[in-house]
C-alpha cells in the first residue's frame, strides 16, 4: 500500500476509514457518510473512536496518536493524516 501514489494511497485509506466508521455507526453502504462532518456530530463517542482507531491502527499496521483524533476531527482530516503517516513510515 505505501507504494501507491498518494491519491491511490488516500482513496485506499478513505475506503477503509469509511467501512469501520459505518459499522460502528450501524450504516450500509448505500447510506451517506459525510467526510466533512465532526466525528460528534455523526453520533460518535470517545469510546467508539478509540474503537476504530485500535481497528486502524492493526489493519494500516501505524500507531495512531489518540490526540489525533481531537485535533483531525473529521473523516477527511483523518484520512489525510494517516495518508500522510504511511507515506512517511
Amino acid at each position: 500500500m505505501r507504494d501507491l501514489p498518494r491519491s491511490e494511497l488516500a482513496e485506499e485509506i478513505e475506503s477503509i476509514v469509511l467501512e469501520k466508521f459505518r459499522v460502528v455507526l450501524l450504516m450500509d453502504d448505500a447510506e451517506d457518510l459525510p467526510v466533512d462532518v465532526s466525528y460528534f456530530d455523526l453520533g460518535l463517542t470517545s469510546l467508539r473512536l478509540t474503537e476504530i482507531r485500535q481497528s486502524l491502527e492493526q489493519l494500516l499496521d501505524l500507531s495512531i496518536n489518540v490526540n489525533v483524533l481531537f485535533n483531525e476531527p473529521t473523516i477527511a482530516h483523518l484520512v489525510d493524516h494517516l495518508t500522510q503517516a504511511i507515506q512517511e513510515a
